[in-house]
């Protein structure tokens, strides 16, 4: 096995664990608190999830993409537009006050946008390139 091939099996297996914790955390949150040896904080888990679930996301876009900038952003607008989403669900549960959610999604919005005017740069460069090697 090569180099390269050894490290992309390590990040994919990495992934897979991150992103099983995460969907059983934020599913199943009594579950994973008992296994984990956790209090049951419905909302702490349900955040905990969210981000187990977006670090493996993004071990994931490292694959695909090789801009460090787009797979942080990619990951930080998953995880904090699903947090945005936990505080709206949780608010009964510990999830702070009625307007965090929209505070968390105004974040996120700014975010992705900054992650679409990156993606559009490196298109952009890309085609450039390939216009000048043509």
């Amino acid at each position: 096995m090569t180099a390269g091939r050894f490290v992309k099996v390590v990040t994919v297996l990495a992934a897979m664990s991150t992103l099983v914790t995460g969907v059983w955390a934020r599913v199943d949150p009594a579950s994973f608190a008992k296994w984990a040896n956790w209090p049951n904080h419905v909302h702490f888990l349900h955040d905990a999830g969210v981000f187990q679930i977006a670090i493996g996301l993004m071990l994931l876009c490292a694959l695909w993409w090789r801009d460090v900038v787009v797979v942080v952003l990619a990951g930080f607008v998953f995880a904090n537009t699903f947090h945005a989403f936990n505080h709206a669900v949780d608010l009964e549960l510990g999830g702070g006050n009625a307007g965090d959610p929209w505070a968390l999604l105004a974040v996120s919005v700014v975010a992705a946008a900054g992650l679409a005017v990156r993606l559009r740069t490196l298109h952009i460069r890309r085609d450039a390139k390939e216009g000048a090697s043509a």
